[in-house]
């Protein structure tokens, strides 16, 4: 779509209040509605844009990145940010009114009561493995092959589960790849039919797949990187002293050592009381209310051409 069409199809709407979650032309458009309708426009900073177009561009591609947020967030009367590393970049690249609004779990659907004792033998391993799984994108920033590596360091009984594959396959003897899986209900149950899952990402801007786990009483190996450490702690599982192969073995090896029972309880419980849908539902309410209450701060720079 164009951003004339965009425009006009929140026009026709005539929302309340005009979220973008993407810092693209619909957010330009959206900013345009909101101005002309007199409601607040609020951008979600769900990605990061300035370490996107770094890692391709350099330092020309971060500058030119954290000049075109600064202007277009200009005309948005409120920024948020799902964790506070983002918070804290946008905020070091002179983005102002930037906020937190940390993102939710379905906790109806990832819930431990998902769990299987079958996995294993489904999967064709002994009963006895210690069985780690990640979910999601196999994209570099994922950083797989640590995962794997780290893994194969500590040899059996530990195997990893990778969930995201193009078909499902055993890629060596410490490591089974099954196809991405879009039905939420079958991914529970491989989260929760596992002992923990084990993330190396150190781009995350929040860590969905985190509170996924949470959520179905797993706890979380992670490496110290991202917003990871805004979630994972020495309650909920074992942040990796490093992001290496050699650092997340030994984090795993920890958390065999640790009361992993308790430990999922404790993360359930966190989910339950900060991330489930409703609550952060309502969180963001109440900050969309007090917003309509405010002077426009965005009406200030409709004008600003982009």
């Amino acid at each position: 779509m164009r951003r004339t069409a965009w425009r006009n199809a929140l026009l026709a709407l005539a929302p309340d209040v005009i979220e973008a979650g993407d810092p693209y032309l619909p957010a330009v458009a959206s900013a345009e509605a909101a101005a002309q309708l007199g409601v607040p426009a609020v951008a979600f900073a769900h990605s990061d844009l300035p370490r996107l177009l770094g890692h391709y561009l350099g330092t020309p591609g971060v500058r030119g990145a954290e000049a075109w947020l600064r202007r277009l967030y200009s005309r948005y009367d409120a920024v948020l940010a799902p964790s506070q590393v983002i918070a804290a970049r946008l905020a070091a690249a002179g983005i102002a009114r930037v906020g937190v609004q940390p993102l939710g779990v379905d906790a109806d659907v990832f819930r431990p009561a998902c769990a299987s004792a079958d996995l294993r033998a489904e999967l064709g391993l002994p009963a006895r493995t210690r069985l780690l799984v990640f979910a999601g994108r196999l994209a570099a920033e994922k950083n797989i092959p640590m995962l794997r590596a780290a893994v194969r360091r500590l040899g059996a009984p530990y195997h990893l589960l990778l969930v995201g594959g193009v078909a499902a396959r055993r890629l060596d003897g410490h490591t089974t790849m099954l196809p991405y899986e879009a039905d939420t209900a079958r991914l529970a149950r491989l989260f929760a039919s596992c002992d923990a899952l084990l993330h190396a990402g150190t781009q995350e801007t929040f860590g969905m797949v985190v509170l996924e786990a949470f959520a179905c009483a797993r706890p979380v190996v992670a490496v110290p990187a991202g917003a990871l450490p805004e979630l994972v702690d020495a309650s909920v599982g074992v942040l990796a002293r490093a992001a290496t192969a050699e650092a997340l073995a030994e984090a795993i090896a920890a958390l065999y050592a640790c009361d992993r029972i308790a430990l999922g309880a404790t993360a359930r419980a966190r989910v339950e009381r900060d991330y489930a849908w409703p609550r952060v539902i309502a969180q963001q309410l109440v900050f969309y209310r007090a917003l309509c209450q405010q002077p426009r701060i965005a009406a200030v720079a409709a004008g600003l051409a982009l």
